[in-house]
């Protein structure tokens, strides 16, 4: 029964590109998107969900489930997933159904501001508004939302996960060492060569992909500047040549010069790194919570579990953003089509937003809500619990991913460029100089 709810309610993948690629799954502009409670009865049909999540992770596998329940109380429906968990092609697809005004019932996409122009346009529902007369807006945490938000306090998307991003490390290797853990973020480079004194990589990092690397040239202006200095870089209005930029740059260059990275980092992929920190060839690892199962608990390796632990982003002298207040995503957010908005949509969501928080808390994760306890596995590590509690502790300010601020071609060359200057090839001017350029010619300023 459950098998042939589940066979009702998703459909290939082929297939589901094929219906929105053709239009079928809702063409035009914008709806209302003020209208959170559109008038008419619930008439189950076919809807579709444009996202860009791991086929296999909590989020799909949570919200499949809740699809099966709804649709066996509502003959008809069907949520049809379309995935690309690869970013850059899915941001193509995105943009690409946006401009033929082609977007189905439900799709992903970060604050952006690409993103920002849809909701100008009246074609994103308002999720303020939506939550609010949902009785969910409370339920929330104020960071989940503040991570989905537009540089203007808008809310136009809805998140379905909650991460806290920490630096892993392995306190006998430091030991080793003899050094501490940073206490500032200048205490980055001589940690990295009192490391590389004693044959220990510092830093484990996922090189290939790019946006680990771009978490590091966000850290420095965070603590500099604040939120602000990206906001403004990505609309022009600011400059990498600005100070926090250019403190960035050399704060990086250090890094490089002190070999905080493994060699080759530049093409070790995610889980080559995460291999070198876990079996205890790397002292530090910079990741979510999202990898909670594989660092805090019996999965990993016996020889370097008892000596691992972690610290969140490190402050700097005169910073304006305080110790609590760091990378905290709430992942890619569910935009809502004002256009194909309707009594059927609308009591989907209820029902499934309603659902959703107990479903991932029972799968170990964290909620972007409040209301429910996360189940910590029974196989679980003291650092299970204590990550899991630190999500009621973080402060206002986030320091937000640059990858999902700036736009696409700016960012895939601050990922190339990045690359060039831990690894000795440009000065730190030269980083500033190509970066201003490009910046000047994908978004003006």
């Amino acid at each position: 029964m459950v098998h042939h709810a589940r066979t009702a309610s998703w459909v290939a993948l082929a297939a589901a590109t094929a219906l929105v690629l053709s239009g079928c799954a809702g063409t035009g502009g914008g709806g209302d998107p003020t209208n959170i409670d559109p008038e008419g009865e619930v008439k189950p049909r076919e809807i579709s969900w444009l996202l860009s999540r791991p086929a296999d992770g909590g989020v799909i596998t949570a919200m499949q489930k809740i699809a099966d329940e709804y649709a066996a109380s509502h003959p008809g429906f069907a949520l049809t997933l379309i995935t690309t968990p690869d970013r850059p092609s899915y941001i193509q697809k995105y943009e690409t159904l946006a401009a033929a005004n082609k977007l189905p019932e439900l799709f992903d996409t970060d604050a952006t501001p690409f993103a920002q122009k849809l909701a100008g346009q009246g074609r994103m529902v308002d999720v303020d508004l939506l939550l609010e007369d949902l009785g969910m807006a409370d339920d929330y945490r104020e960071a989940a939302l503040n991570y989905q938000r537009f540089d203007d306090g808008s809310l136009y998307m809805v998140p379905f996960e909650f991460q806290l991003e920490f630096f892993w490390y392995n306190r006998d290797l430091l030991a080793q060492a003899g050094v501490e853990v940073p206490a500032t973020l200048d205490d980055f480079a001589p940690m990295c060569e009192a490391l590389r004194a004693q044959g220990i990589t510092p830093i484990a990092l996922d090189g290939a992909d790019g946006w680990p690397l771009e978490r590091y040239m966000a850290y420095y202006p965070f603590r500099q500047a604040g939120p602000e200095y990206v906001q403004k870089l990505k609309t022009g209005e600011a400059k990498f040549s600005d100070a926090p930029g250019r403190a960035a740059a050399e704060w990086l260059s250090g890094l490089g010069q002190a070999g905080c990275f493994q060699e080759g980092f530049s093409s070790t992929g995610y889980a080559d790194a995460q291999a070198q920190f876990t079996s205890g060839k790397a002292a530090v690892y910079n990741i979510g919570t999202w990898e909670l199962g594989n660092l805090a608990t019996d999965k990993l390796d016996a020889g370097v579990r008892d000596s691992v632990d972690y610290f969140t982003l490190p402050t700097l002298p005169g910073a304006v953003t305080a110790d609590d207040e760091y990378v905290t995503p709430s992942g890619i957010g569910m935009a809502v089509n004002s256009a194909t908005f309707d009594p059927l949509v609308r009591d989907f969501l209820a029902f499934a937003l309603e659902r959703y928080p107990a479903e991932v808390a029972a799968s170990g994760a964290l909620s972007p809500t409040t209301g429910v306890e996360t189940e910590i596995p029974a196989a679980a590590t003291p650092l299970y619990s204590r990550a899991i509690a630190q999500a009621g502790e973080v402060g206002e300010n986030i320091a937000m991913p640059w990858d999902t601020q700036l736009d696409p071609a700016t960012n895939t060359r601050l990922q190339q460029e990045l690359t060039l200057l831990v690894q000795g090839d440009i000065t730190p001017d030269e980083f500033v100089s190509t970066m201003d350029a490009a910046l000047t010619e994908n978004v003006g300023g």
